[in-house]
């Protein structure tokens, strides 16, 4: 009987523990991107592709994704200055593709968002803590989010600003050059993630 009751207790934990991978929709997602210079800007998007870790209640607790380089975009130029901007930012001087193919997101906790940050999203909920990897460094990377769990999906959106300075990205630096572009990027996800099954 004892054991028994300890086979039950031990699978209820298990089920209670659970965790799942749920995979990240790539036609439905997308990364986007605004690089700016004091007198201009330009916009543009990357794909997006790979998982969350989600527990019994639909909850992201971890995961990873991966942004390949090579599908970098760009929505305000016309088509040769748009070749022109996107071979530039492939090169060695900024994303350096031959290099380092793909940046990486690891998540290594998601915890409530209690406020405080006026850049956020609105409705932000969570707080997604991890560490970013873009050529070949990686580096602390947390910013809030708003985290909405459906029946057959989770979505995931958030805004934040990327300083590409402190992953070695440090090309038209000098406020004084020719051509100085500003340290902080600034990044909007919208993720949707859908269940396996």
């Amino acid at each position: 009987m004892a054991v028994a009751v300890a086979v039950a207790m031990f699978s209820s934990c298990k089920k209670e523990n659970k965790l799942d991978s749920i995979t990240i929709d790539e036609q439905a997602s997308t990364v986007k991107w605004k690089g700016s210079a004091p007198t201009h800007f330009h916009l543009g998007a990357f794909d997006i592709e790979g998982e969350f870790t989600v527990n019994k209640h639909d909850k992201i607790v971890g995961g990873e994704f991966v942004i390949p380089i090579a599908s970098i975009r760009n929505f305000d130029l016309p088509d040769g200055p748009r070749q022109q901007l996107l071979t530039h930012l492939q090169g060695s001087e900024f994303f350096d593709v031959a290099l380092h193919p793909d940046a990486k997101y690891q998540i290594s906790s998601v915890a409530p968002y209690t406020g405080g940050d006026a850049s956020a999203i609105e409705g932000a909920n969570y707080l997604v803590h991890g560490n970013f990897t873009m050529l070949g460094e990686t580096h602390p990377l947390n910013f809030p989010a708003r985290i909405t769990a459906r029946q057959d999906s989770i979505l995931t959106a958030a805004t934040f600003k990327l300083n590409r300075l402190q992953w070695g990205m440090d090309s038209y630096n000098d406020p004084a050059g020719t051509l100085y572009l500003l340290p902080d990027v600034e990044i909007t996800l919208d993720i949707k993630a859908a269940n396996n099954d």
